[in-house]
């Protein structure tokens, strides 16, 4: 159970030429007042169901991992300290991130 590659990686090498090396790149012209100058947005979170549901459900197995574990030496009879309390938090707030994900992905309430 190998993985095998059928022929070595070349590594090829680009040199500039000499000409070029010395002449500086033109910049780019400034954008005008109403452009958009953000860069394009992935819409896979947007608009992929499935996508949002594994997403969230994952994050959401992942904050109730992190919480339970902080909880089981309470269950012991351990008082609970400051690092407990701590992960218990950080626990809900992966598996909040998690209802968000699926509920209200980032930029749905902006129709373009």
């Amino acid at each position: 159970m190998g993985f095998q590659v059928s022929k070595p990686l070349e590594f090829s090498k680009i040199a500039a030429s000499p000409d070029t090396a010395a002449v500086p790149a033109k910049p780019a012209p400034p954008a005008t007042p109403g452009a958009p100058t953000a860069p394009a947005e992935h819409n896979w979170l947007k608009t992929c169901w499935s996508c949002r549901v594994l997403s969230g459900l994952g994050l959401m197995g992942a904050g109730g991992y992190v919480y339970w574990e902080a909880r089981k030496p309470m269950k012991m009879g351990y008082p609970p300290g400051p690092w407990t309390i701590t992960k218990m938090v950080i626990g809900i707030s992966i598996a909040t991130w998690g209802i968000v994900v699926m509920a209200h992905p980032k930029g749905r309430a902006y129709h373009q």
